[in-house]
């Protein structure tokens, strides 16, 4: 432009198979949904920008389908949107939610970005993780679905190829189990030192299935596998949780930096798994309703 520099080319796709077209075509273009992290990119990090394709006009990106055997959430779903759905169906998730960001920004950030970028600090990642969820990815007319846990391979890595996009996100319809808690230096507005997604299944006394992830404890958002096969098959009780806990070692070798210790993060993954059990028991848990 006049001054300046040119303006970068655009897109403003309406449908989800237009998108696929372009994504063809422009296998390297910059998706922008809402911008939450790519404004970022911009303005903190200053790097270049080349061709845009703006997602906000493909509605059909934005529908959740709720079935009797899972719930399908279109990748341009919004956080704030995605709320009033895990309220009905996995309310500790939806609560965690009301404290990702701002109002602001739930409104505008997506769960397909929210994935897609990668983050070990994403807040949505760990949930779903402990759900089972898919992750369904088109590149142009050819489908593909996966394990979430599957997409993170490495820190800014992901099994994204070139040309491909996130469709949409699926869990399977189950009793609620799932806890979730976030730990960070501020209660609103900050980012998480450390996000512990539990959920497991109890079965005339024993543990018949664990799932727990969390997102800050590694380079990308993370099973703790050792600590769910520590957990299986034994008795649901303080001893075994305990015993349990001490695996979050083999699973995880977090780094110290500016949110949090190693040892801090290690150790709230431990009390964290604690806390599910005494929250099981009837214990009161949440510090915002402890009375001395």
């Amino acid at each position: 432009g006049e001054g300046g520099r040119a303006p970068l080319p655009f897109h403003q796709p309406q449908t989800s198979d237009d998108l696929a077209a372009l994504l063809c075509e422009y296998p390297d273009a910059t998706l922008i949904a809402g911008a939450t992290d790519v404004g970022l990119w911009v303005t903190k990090q200053f790097r270049p920008l080349s061709r845009l394709i703006f997602l906000a006009g493909i509605t059909d990106l934005q529908i959740i389908t709720d079935t009797p055997d899972e719930i399908r959430i279109g990748a341009g779903v919004t956080i704030a949107a995605l709320i009033p759905l895990m309220d009905k169906y996995h309310p500790s998730f939806g609560k965690m939610l009301r404290r990702y960001a701002s109002p602001q920004i739930r409104a505008a950030a997506t769960l397909g970005g929210n994935i897609a970028n990668g983050s070990p600090i994403g807040d949505s990642a760990p949930p779903l993780i402990a759900l089972g969820a898919r992750l369904h990815l088109r590149q142009g007319t050819s489908r593909r679905d996966i394990a979430l846990e599957d997409f993170f391979r490495a820190y800014g890595q992901q099994d994204r190829r070139a040309g491909e996009f996130i469709e949409a996100i699926s869990l399977p319809r189950q009793t609620d189990r799932l806890r979730v808690w976030k730990l960070s230096k501020r209660h609103d507005q900050d980012i998480s030192a450390v996000l512990g997604a539990f959920n497991i299944t109890v079965e005339d006394g024993r543990i018949t299935q664990a799932r727990i992830a969390f997102g800050g404890m590694a380079g990308i958002p993370k099973r703790a596998t050792s600590v769910e096969t520590a957990l299986l098959g034994q008795a649901w009780s303080e001893p075994t949780v305990a015993q349990a806990a001490k695996s979050f070692e083999k699973d995880f070798q977090p780094l110290s930096d500016m949110r949090a210790s190693a040892q801090y993060r290690l150790q709230s993954a431990q009390a964290l798994l604690l806390r599910v059990y005494a929250e099981s028991q009837g214990r009161q848990t949440d510090l915002r309703e402890v009375h001395p």
